[in-house]
C-alpha cells in the first residue's frame, strides 16, 4: 500500500479550525527557549507560525520553515519570514543563536538527519530547544490504529510515520552530534479536544489509511473512533487524548562536530 507523506496531507484551515490548541500549549517550550531582542532564531516546523510570530514578537529575527506549502502561505499571510524546507535537508550553515521546534520533530523518522541539520544551521554555542511526541505518546491511538490495520494485513510499524523517543534516546543522539544536553525530559500533558476525536485522526493521521478507496477510509477511521471511546471520551462527552512531550534543550559545540 503507498503511503502517503504527512507533509503532503496537511491542510492550514483545518488544522487552524481544529488544532489551534497544539500552538496554546506551546507556552512551556517557549519559555525554555526564552527569545531575545536581536536574536537570530530559526523555528523548524513553524507549521502557520502561530508560535514564530511570538518569536518575532519578543524581539528576535526569525525564519521559519515547514515540508507543507499550504502551511507555509499561512505563516506567510502573517508577515514571517516562512520557507518551505524538510527537517532532514536543512541548508543553513551557522547562522541562528537558536532552533527551535514544536511539535514537529516526531514527525521525522530520519532523527539523525534532522539533528545534523541542526547543528549546522547554529552558530557554535547556539542552543536547540525543542518539544516533540516522546515515547508513550497517544499510546491509545497507536493501539486503536494497530487493532484496526491489522484486521486489514497491515502492520502499523511499517506504515507508521511517527518517531516517539525516550528521553534518554534522543539525548544520546544529540551527545553523539556534540550537543551539550542541558534538560531532556517527558512530560505526560493529557490534551482535552475541542471537538470530536474524528478531527485529530483528519489532522494527523491521515497517512494511515491514504491507499484506501475512499469507503474504506471512512469505516477505518470510524472503527478507529469505536475504539477509543472506551480509553478517551469521558463521561461528560469529552475526547482526551494521552499526549506524552519530549522537552530537550541543548548547547551545540563550539568546534564543528563530524
Amino acid at each position: 500500500m503507498p503511503q502517503q507523506r504527512q507533509a503532503d496531507t496537511w491542510n492550514a484551515s483545518l488544522y487552524a479550525e481544529t488544532a489551534r490548541y497544539v500552538a496554546e500549549n506551546g507556552d512551556v517550550i517557549l519559555d525554555w527557549l526564552a527569545p531575545q531582542p536581536g536574536e537570530r532564531i530559526l523555528d523548524l516546523g513553524c507549521g502557520d507560525g502561530a508560535l514564530t510570530e511570538k518569536i518575532r514578537q519578543a524581539g528576535a529575527s526569525v525564519v521559519g520553515v515547514d515540508g507543507n506549502a499550504d502551511m507555509v502561505a499561512a505563516a506567510c499571510e502573517r508577515g514571517l519570514d516562512a520557507r518551505v524546507t524538510v527537517a532532514e535537508d536543512l541548508p543553513f550553515d551557522r547562522e541562528f543563536d537558536a532552533v527551535f521546534s514544536n511539535a514537529a520533530l516526531h514527525w521525522v523518522l530520519r532523527a539523525e538527519a534532522a539533528v545534523e541539520g541542526v547543528q549546522r544551521a547554529l552558530k557554535p554555542g547556539g542552543r536547540f530547544v525543542a518539544e516533540f511526541g516522546g515515547q508513550g505518546n497517544v499510546s491509545a491511538i497507536v493501539a486503536a490504529l494497530s487493532e484496526v490495520l491489522a484486521a486489514r494485513g497491515i502492520d502499523f510499524t511499517a506504515v507508521s510515520p511517527w518517531y516517539f523517543p525516550s528521553a534518554e534516546e534522543y539525548a544520546a543522539l544529540l551527545v553523539d552530534h556534540g550537543f551539550h544536553v542541558e534538560r531532556a525530559e517527558l512530560a505526560p500533558r493529557p490534551t482535552k479536544l475541542p471537538g470530536d476525536i474524528s478531527e485529530w485522526l483528519a489532522n494527523f493521521a491521515p497517512s494511515f489509511v491514504s491507499g484506501f478507496s475512499e469507503q474504506a477510509r471512512i469505516m477505518a477511521l470510524e472503527e478507529t473512533r469505536e475504539l477509543l471511546k472506551a480509553s478517551c471520551l469521558t463521561a461528560q462527552g469529552d475526547w482526551i487524548v494521552d499526549y506524552v512531550r519530549l522537552r530537550v534543550k541543548a548547547v551545540a559545540p563550539i568546534a564543528r562536530c563530524r
